[in-house]
């Protein structure tokens, strides 16, 4: 199991907001593992910026870069960077990502990468030995193994995903992980876990590989998932619903409980109090069951539903509608805002004499914003830059001056002060000097 590593990835992610006042100190900021090895915590200071990683995990597709994880590890996102088992870091860009299935896809640019060998979860059982390898808590390659101890395990609140549950260890830093079979195919995403402290407690669910695979193809074709859509709402029928409406010892089906107006149902005649049995002749288990049916099939094509109403069974032919796309949030700015953003997207102050003080340093310029390179990089808003490759920095001048001894396209090295801890930091210069960061 353990070679099927190189096929699973670290993902790193940035969400960056605002703070409600300019004036809030000693903010929280949570900076990357490597920064953080070397400059532990963060430095206290007036700053505007509120910046919250996160840690995920993700699985290989194809040679070129393109890589499966879960929707929610994407959602409002500023910038992501995916970590491979060599140790190469990269930057990544969301090619889709669909919150109905828990699916998305990322593309970094990269060459002859190993992909995943892709199971099927069309004949996953409980009692089968599956295997998760993924980075819980940032420990990269952490492989955990179980068995299934559920399949079609539907979670009130997910939507209608027929969730794998297995008794594998999930983790924070796992989500978007491949779970594997006994042969080192992938059969499914870990995407949640069951837990009342936030930690492993023997229920994590994961999104079946078949399904997956089906929307990620269409996320890869043009950035969405297209359904089709009856327009109607549903609950499981439960023997004590089934006798209350006429049905004595009937298993199964899908009671509507809501019709939406002016969409395909309502025109066909379903009503509230309707169970819905059958689906073109196929019997319908579970409510949800129908849902992915219906969501499958293309818009204009035509359903026929058998249903119960008063005591008496019926057919509706349904001409299905697609789903509306879901409307995208306005896109995050890709820098904030701030005076004197430099070419690696710094915004430095000098210190006045009571931050001298505070901080216990007698130079170096405080960080009152990074982006673009800078902030790929770890730095973050309240650190102070001490130095830039071997000049010492007391005024803005000084890191003027340092940066034109580099040449465009190099690293510089600036020497960054954290909570009374010191690490050097490169950050690349841009090929064109004077080019945004």
């Amino acid at each position: 199991m353990a070679s099927r590593s190189a096929s699973v990835v670290d993902i790193s992610t940035l969400r960056i907001g605002r703070d409600a006042s300019e004036a809030d100190i000693d903010l929280e900021f949570a900076p990357e593992l490597d920064f953080a090895d070397r400059l532990a915590w963060p430095l206290p200071a007036t700053v505007r910026v509120s910046q919250i990683r996160d840690l995920a995990s993700g699985v290989i597709l194809t040679s070129d870069g393109v890589i499966l994880t879960s929707a929610h590890v994407v959602a409002g996102i500023d910038e992501a960077h995916v970590r491979l088992d060599d140790g190469r870091r990269l930057p990544a860009r969301v090619l889709g990502a669909d919150a109905r299935s828990d699916v998305a896809l990322l593309k970094i640019e990269a060459k002859g990468l190993q992909p995943a060998v892709i199971g099927t979860s069309s004949t996953i059982r409980p009692g089968d030995w599956v295997a998760a390898i993924g980075a819980p808590f940032g420990f990269h390659g952490s492989v955990t193994s179980g068995v299934v101890s559920a399949i079609d395990r539907f979670i009130d609140g997910a939507g209608d995903i027929p969730f794998i549950q297995t008794d594998a260890a999930i983790n924070p830093g796992s989500s978007g992980s491949p779970l594997f079979n006994a042969r080192g195919e992938v059969v499914a995403i870990n995407s949640l876990i069951f837990s009342g402290n936030g930690g492993y407690m023997g229920l994590s669910f994961a999104v079946p590989i078949d399904l997956a695979m089906k929307v990620a193809a269409q996320l890869q074709a043009d950035g969405r998932v297209h359904r089709s859509r009856l327009g109607a709402e549903f609950q499981e029928v439960t023997p004590a619903l089934a006798e209350a409406f006429g049905q004595d010892g009937h298993a199964g089906g899908a009671l509507t409980v809501r019709v939406a107006a002016g969409g395909p149902a309502q025109a066909a005649g379903l009503a509230r109090g309707d169970i819905v049995t059958a689906l073109d002749g196929a019997p319908v288990g579970h409510f949800t069951g129908l849902l992915r049916q219906i969501a499958a099939r293309p818009a204009g094509s035509l359903a026929r539903l058998a249903v119960w109403r008063e005591g008496a069974q019926r057919t509706i032919s349904v001409t299905l509608a697609e789903e509306a796309a879901s409307r995208k949030p306005a896109p995050p700015p890709s820098e904030l805002p701030s005076a004197g953003n430099d070419e690696l997207g710094l915004s430095l102050s000098e210190l006045t004499p009571a931050q001298r003080r505070l901080l216990g340093s007698d130079g170096g310029l405080l960080v009152r914003d990074a982006v673009g390179a800078a902030r790929s990089e770890g730095i973050r808003a309240g650190d102070l830059i001490v130095a830039v490759n071997g000049v010492r920095l007391d005024r803005l001048e000084d890191f003027r001056r340092g940066l034109k001894t580099a040449r465009p396209g190099r690293h510089v090295a600036l020497l960054v002060l954290r909570e009374h801890r010191m690490a050097y930091v490169a950050i690349r210069l841009p090929a064109v000097r004077g080019a945004p960061p």
